[in-house]
């Protein structure tokens, strides 16, 4: 395990935790008062569905397997049985793996807030955010 590539993973997947709700703080202060909060919610909202998602399923259908070489196969729902102290090939613990790429599962559906405030109803938004996660 290489000690510096793993700090330099955690603090870049800390880094863009703090995006998210910057981008939240953004959206809002770019729309009308009307849907602030709105915008702002569905962002955090988004956040949560993002986490459950990505560790439900998103990590295993990413990253383990290969079926028709499109998509992985769900062998660990909600990261059972998966070694995270393992050590990746990139020399990072597998956990830390996890971790980071999640980060990036949250903020991609967040931004998708900044093109629908004020047009999309949000239980629309919740099934398209879930669909497309």
């Amino acid at each position: 395990m290489n000690l510096a590539d793993t700090g330099f993973v955690i603090i870049a997947s800390t880094l863009v935790w703090f995006m998210t709700p910057g981008l939240a703080f953004f959206y809002g202060g770019l729309v009308s008062k009307r849907n602030v909060i709105n915008t702002m919610l569905s962002v955090f909202y988004i956040t949560g569905i993002a986490i459950l998602l990505w560790v439900a399923v998103g990590y295993e259908l990413s990253f383990n397997g290969d079926l028709f070489g499109v998509i992985g196969q769900v062998h660990h729902f909600f990261l059972s049985d998966l070694s995270l102290g393992a050590v990746t090939t990139a020399k990072i613990p597998t956990g830390v793996y996890v971790l980071f790429q999640m980060m990036f599962a949250i903020i991609t559906p967040a931004l998708f807030v900044g093109a629908v405030v004020g047009r999309m109803h949000f239980k629309f938004l919740t099934c398209f955010i879930v669909l497309w996660s």
